[in-house]
């Protein structure tokens, strides 16, 4: 999946007026960063981690942008190495990235009444490229029945082939936007 590694994607910007400046965002699996420099151009305190300090390192002189270079997916094996702490953010992004053995120390990271974008790959992508193994692509409506089970509550949720301006088809992709029920 090409996409511009300098706009922001359609999903996060839709629903970018939900991430208050001054608010505390986690972008997981950031990349290049083009969510953390959208998101800190609108005054949101964005921590971009991402395990490529070569990915990441564009972001370094961005104002409001702490780079965090780490391996996530080693808290696997370590669950004391996940380094976030429950309820330390306000919001948290995660784009083209699924890791499940940590998806449940992720989103206890946001703080209750807090914000999550997530938007990634799920079965029928292999149609189109990569990712196509099953460990990298959600399951139908895997979003929302983890998002039940954690008791948050959904606030615009897409699911589908995504198609580029011109109507071509990219991906098979899985949207959601949810809150953080209180505690």
């Amino acid at each position: 999946m090409m996409h511009d590694s300098q706009i922001a994607s359609r999903w996060m910007i839709r629903h970018a007026a939900l991430v208050r400046a001054g608010s505390t965002l986690l972008d997981v699996a950031c990349g290049h960063g083009r969510h953390a420099r959208f998101f800190a151009s609108r005054g949101v305190l964005v921590t971009a981690v991402d395990r490529s300090e070569a990915t990441s390192a564009s972001l370094r002189d961005v104002e409001n942008v702490l780079v965090e270079c780490r391996d996530l997916e080693g808290a696997e094996r370590s669950p004391s190495a996940w380094p976030y702490a429950p309820e330390s953010f306000d919001a948290l992004l995660v784009c083209d990235y699924l890791w499940r053995p940590t998806f449940e120390r992720m989103l206890s990271t946001i703080k209750p009444g807090g914000l999550l974008l997530y938007e990634t790959f799920m079965d029928g992508n292999e149609r189109f490229g990569k990712p196509s193994r099953p460990d990298f692509l959600l399951r139908p409506y895997e979003l929302i029945d983890r998002l039940r089970v954690a008791k948050f509550d959904v606030i615009a949720y897409e699911a589908g082939v995504q198609l580029d301006p011109n109507g071509q088809a990219l991906a098979c992709k899985q949207f959601i936007c949810a809150t953080r029920s209180g505690t």
